[in-house]
């Protein structure tokens, strides 16, 4: 669109000689006068740029953005656009020295004054690293390159159809507000394309959930869609969902940039929801609050499967309401349960029983053997693996046989338990501190330890034996289970192994010498992190 848009207006440019090239310095090729030169750098311009936006937006989680904006931002955008047409038309009807920026702002700002228009909230809501900064980088680059080219006689501006003003010696202002528009076009046109499809994917009440690309129509009606029918809720809970990810779990965030659409969207509510469950468990104040919250939320479960819906009841809302404090109210009603199998969810609460268990006063460690580390582990990571691939597997438009599906689903419980064998290895120290020995009662008795030895010391040459132990089982299971990725979906097999490799990376960490740690923990420093993300998807 933006090459051809760009074609009959520099034609006209040449054709009335605004701007001219000496004959020597092209190949001699043209199309509608325009050199072949010139139409590869409009390519080239809108492909750089928009690789560059591309890059630089696909960590950002576009549906948190759709919030409303106050203010008059919209009218003032609209105001300068409009008046900047105005100025354009009244430069171009008398001619002269204004010549050339008329013909530029009456070409770009049209276009400009549209996006801006229906676009305005998204644009001014995102971050500058998405919108300023793909705009200024491009375009910095190309007042350099034009400037040796315009020094160089490449190519020049026909005198008086330019004001004779220069923004440094050798690039004219004219050019230096064409390359700045022509950019801002570029990237004003990919936020409308991304805020279109934010508002697809957020609304299942306006546009139901469909598999493969939308058609221009429904498009259309997403760009029409007024902004009093957003579903503030929603974009709420998704909000307080992704500031909890960041705050609990960088890995799993990271990796949620690599997915894309509704499938993001319902794993990082999946994901809220598994965060907001530990926190209600673990931060209570007695174990007994933290059963009373366990109950709460097999309650909270059995209504949410009861009604069977897609949008909580009534009902749901007012026991959440009543119930559960009030920080973790939208990660349980935004979770997904219509299409997500409720066994899992029951194993995950089962898995935090077994935390309550501990108690060092009555010397209670319920990780007796292996086996029972297994089992712990399928049921508070195995069950959130599986829950994924189940999400993975209702978005996909691809058709997967059972006997995969059900591959899929057995491997990812088996990679859940190897990425659970590195979270405990990672947090011994810390599990000490709480007065937790998730290592085998087996194990420490092989190697004449207690488990009140590891909370009193939980470091040293044995332990750290040990926690390679755990190491050890982590990769072998992460080995056995990682074939059954190249199954999923295309959709779901890059991001899986993103996230996969990047929590496994903490292992490899943890087996080097001298991890970097923070608050007792190893952790993966954000450029090796980001090292490894790129590295699995290419894989």
């Amino acid at each position: 669109v933006a090459v051809v848009s760009t074609i009959p207006w520099d034609s006209y440019l040449i054709k009335n000689r605004i701007w001219t090239y000496p004959p020597g310095v092209v190949v001699g090729l043209t199309a509608w006068d325009i050199p072949a030169e010139e139409l590869f750098f409009f390519v080239i311009q809108t492909l750089n740029t928009s690789l560059l936006y591309m890059i630089l937006s696909k960590p950002t989680f576009h549906p948190i953005y759709l919030a409303k904006k106050t203010g008059w931002g919209k009218i003032a955008g609209q105001i300068l656009f409009a008046s900047a047409i105005i100025f354009g038309l009244v430069s171009v009807s008398s001619g002269g020295e204004g010549m050339y920026m008329g013909l530029i702002l009456i070409w770009a700002c049209p276009f400009l004054l549209f996006l801006w228009s229906i676009s305005y909230q998204f644009i001014v809501n995102l971050p500058w690293t998405n919108t300023a900064l793909p705009i200024a980088l491009p375009t910095l680059y190309l007042w350099v390159v034009d400037t040796f080219a315009l020094r160089r006689g490449t190519w020049s501006i026909t005198s008086g159809t330019k004001y004779g003003v220069v923004l440094w010696d050798g690039l004219d202002i004219e050019e230096a507000v064409f390359f700045l528009l022509t950019n801002t076009l570029i990237v004003f046109g990919l936020v409308a394309c991304d805020n279109t499809l934010a508002i697809l994917d957020t609304f299942p009440e306006h546009f139901p959930r469909t598999k493969g690309l939308p058609n221009l129509l429904v498009i259309i009606r997403a760009l029409i869609l007024p902004k009093e029918k957003y579903d503030e809720e929603r974009i709420e809970g998704l909000v307080s969902a992704v500031a909890l990810l960041r705050k609990k779990s960088r890995s799993f965030y990271l990796a949620s940039g690599t997915f894309e659409g509704k499938l993001r969207i319902d794993l990082i509510r999946l994901y809220a929801f598994c965060r907001a469950a530990d926190d209600l468990v673990d931060e209570a104040p007695s174990v007994d609050d933290s059963r009373a919250s366990i109950e709460k939320l097999r309650k909270f479960l059995d209504l949410a499967y009861e009604e069977n819906q897609e949008e909580p009841s009534q009902r749901l809302r007012e026991y959440v309401t009543s119930n559960i404090p009030e920080m973790f109210h939208m990660a349980l009603l935004q979770l997904p349960t219509y299409y997500l199998p409720k066994q899992p969810l029951d194993d995950l609460l089962k898995g935090f029983d077994t935390d309550l268990l501990f108690d060092r006063k009555s010397g209670a460690f319920p990780i007796e053997t292996t086996e029972d580390l297994d089992v712990y582990g399928s049921r508070v990571a195995g069950t959130v693996a599986e829950l994924c691939n189940h999400l993975i597997l209702y978005h996909t438009p691809e058709s997967v046989p059972e006997d995969i599906q059900r591959e899929v689903v057995a491997s990812g419980q088996e990679m859940g338990i190897a990425l659970q064998y590195v979270n405990i290895a990672r947090d011994i120290k810390t599990d000490a501190e709480i007065d937790r020995v998730y290592l085998p009662l087996s194990w420490l008795k092989e190697a004449q330890l207690t488990p009140e030895d590891v909370i009193q010391q939980p470091h040293g040459p044995t332990i750290e034996a040990l926690r390679h132990k755990l190491l050890d089982r982590a990769f072998e299971k992460y080995n056995m289970a990682k074939g059954a990725i190249d199954k999923l979906p295309s959709e779901g097999k890059g991001p899986i192994r993103v996230a996969v490799e990047s929590y496994m990376e903490i292992g490899r960490v943890l087996r080097e010498k001298g991890p970097t740690m923070k608050k007792g923990r190893a952790t993966v420093p954000k450029m090796r992190r980001i090292r490894v993300a790129w590295s699995a998807l290419n894989k």
